[in-house]
């Protein structure tokens, strides 16, 4: 498994980013009241942790909200953590 390559995708309907590797999905929870995207909750299964999958989830999730114009409400720890360590995202923030 390549982590390097992992492509994050916006799943509307079930309203999370997600992130499919090894037939197994990681994910972000989030909402969307149409300017701020707040991100709720970060999943990662057991197996797939500590792989740095969840830190490429969230930088995928943030770019995807970036490009869009959007703001971010980091309401999600991880995501929260991702940003202070990552300040070039910080802007982002709502």
């Amino acid at each position: 498994m390549d982590t390097k390559i992992l492509t994050v995708t916006d799943n509307r309907e079930e309203r999370r980013f997600e992130v499919e590797i090894e037939e197994e999905r990681a994910f972000i929870g989030y909402s969307d009241d149409g300017d701020v995207v707040t991100m709720t909750h970060t999943e990662v299964p057991p197996d797939l942790e500590g792989k740095g999958i969840g830190s490429r989830l969230v930088k995928g999730a943030l770019d995807m909200v970036k490009n869009s114009g959007k703001k971010v409400d980091p309401a999600c720890p991880f995501v929260a953590a991702y940003i202070k360590k990552n300040p070039e995202y910080e802007s982002l923030v709502a």
